[in-house]
């Protein structure tokens, strides 16, 4: 059985918007996970989401932001910055939003690989939108 290698580097446009609203650069997936680099402008705050079938892994790399998570009667509120990896595990209620003054950027696994348009479902969560819905 051959192997293939794949290799690229991060577009330049974002390749599409996420459900939630922020701008997202779809980066390489194997069978079991894929990669992207998920970005908000400097003030944004994105819609609130559940996902149905995936669960993933953020890595923060740029700017500063807020992240909002529930699941069940558990409610946290943390802090973006670089450094920053945080687990969203399927069916956790999510939210996140920007610093006013800079983007908060950030690389997330999603497991298994994203399954389409239909996987995020809106929800409420504690901030107003800004982003186009």
């Amino acid at each position: 059985m051959a192997t293939e290698f794949h290799t690229m580097t991060l577009p330049a446009d974002p390749t599409v918007t996420a459900p939630d609203g922020s701008d997202v650069r779809v980066l390489l997936q194997l069978a079991g996970g894929g990669m992207a680099h998920f970005q908000l402008a400097a003030g944004q705050v994105a819609r609130a989401v559940v996902h149905r079938t995936v669960e993933e892994i953020w890595y923060v790399v740029a700017g500063r932001g807020e992240m909002w998570r529930r699941a069940g009667a558990r409610e946290q509120l943390i802090e973006l910055k670089p450094g920053v990896c945080l687990t969203i595990p399927l069916g956790t209620h999510f939210q996140f939003r920007a610093a006013d003054d800079q983007s908060v950027s950030a690389v997330a696994i999603t497991m298994p690989p994203w399954p389409g348009p239909d996987e995020a479902l809106w929800v409420p969560g504690p901030w107003v939108p800004s982003v186009p819905g």
